[in-house]
């Protein structure tokens, strides 16, 4: 089988940690230990023994994820190693060569690359800015059929930030039910919203029907790596041999600290923290991008520490980056890592300080290319 080169992860796995400023992340400033737990509670945490955990997941884990999807029992719940394990772990389990599937796009391309290794065919769904980065309705209707396998999205978008209307998730959920396609939706984002109303999850819309989501986004803990899915109970037990090849099961202190962060109360402080940063990071972008006399147009991110703006420079995406990484050691996604090129995509979830710095470094670059 050969596996196609992931284009954003490989580029953030040489410089992410290299560059002065690192603006190519998704999520917000992380969380330390102390920020995290409460007094005692790092002394619990020295006094848990580093085996083996549950390979699903150990119950009260799985008790909390449980309570994020009303009417879902705990076995339906497979913890893994990162949303990204969840992801590869459904496409190896669903995916047979020739399979056809409608991949919404742009979109993290973790599974686009999956699914194309793994032999299937792979449709883009293309989200529109002109209709607010919502899908037409009419291009899916033409995308599914009776070959359809599979139907991915992420929701909250990555890298647009939108959010999917009620209207255009219930259709979505129409065309799978007619052809029998699954339905696979990450929803790492969710909770990461500015207006602190949190997204609908897809959950018990559809009987098949599998949710992804994970700690590193919205809670602004992406070391602890720890993602789940949910799904149908025969699915899960299915993936769970799946999962006996790969990690077998996550590390006992990041089971330990993700059953603590998943309590009601810790939860939703945490994820008022996301937002915080959010609003008041965004303004400082969109006054940095709206200084440069319409170069820069973009809608509004919903949810995430990610804008995802358009720019009016005659320059591949993957060039200007390369050229703001050389020359002033700051880090952006290029827009054609999502198969959208004259786009970059902005990670605003860092200090405001930084931020600024990180932009008036950019800005040098753009005025640069701009006269």
């Amino acid at each position: 089988m050969k596996i196609e080169i992931f284009k954003m992860e490989r580029m953030q796995s040489l410089w992410e940690n290299v560059v002065d400023y690192n603006l190519s992340e998704s999520g917000v400033h992380p969380l330390n230990l102390k920020e995290l737990l409460l007094p005692g509670e790092l002394e619990e945490l020295a006094a848990v023994e580093i085996g083996y955990t549950q390979t699903n997941g150990t119950p009260r884990l799985r008790e909390n994820i449980a309570r994020l999807y009303p009417g879902i029992d705990p076995e339906q719940i497979m913890v893994t190693a990162g949303s990204s394990e969840a992801n590869f772990l459904l496409m190896w389990s669903l995916l047979e060569p020739g399979d056809e599937l409608v991949f919404e796009l742009p979109n993290y391309m973790q599974m686009w690359g999956l699914s194309r290794s793994f032999g299937a065919r792979v449709k883009p769904l293309w989200l529109r800015p002109e209709l607010g980065w919502q899908p037409d309705p009419d291009d899916l209707r033409k995308l599914v059929n009776g070959n359809t396998r599979l139907i991915i999205l992420t929701n909250p978008n990555n890298p647009t930030g939108a959010i999917l209307s009620r209207e255009i998730r219930e259709e979505i959920v129409r065309q799978a039910d007619k052809v029998g396609a699954w339905l696979l939706v990450d929803e790492v984002y969710r909770g990461a919203e500015r207006n602190g109303l949190e997204t609908p999850s897809f959950w018990g819309s559809y009987d098949r029907l599998v949710v992804v989501a994970g700690l590193s986004k919205a809670y602004g803990l992406p070391g602890l790596r720890l993602g789940w899915l949910a799904g149908p109970p025969e699915l899960v037990r299915k993936i769970w041999t799946y999962h006996d090849y790969t990690t077998i099961s996550v590390s006992a202190l990041t089971d330990h600290l993700a059953t603590r962060v998943l309590e009601p109360d810790r939860r939703q402080k945490i994820l008022k923290r996301t937002r915080d940063i959010l609003n008041n990071n965004l303004p400082v972008l969109e006054n940095w991008l709206n200084g440069f006399n319409g170069l820069f147009s973009y809608l509004p991110p919903q949810a995430g520490a990610i804008l995802f703006a358009r720019y009016n420079l005659q320059i591949n995406s993957t060039e200007l980056v390369e050229k703001i990484l050389k020359e002033k050691s700051v880090l952006l996604v290029p827009g054609d890592h999502f198969e959208l090129d004259q786009h970059l995509r902005f990670g605003y979830g860092s200090s405001q300080d930084y931020l600024k710095r990180a932009l008036d470094r950019v800005a040098e670059v753009i005025s640069s290319l701009n006269t």
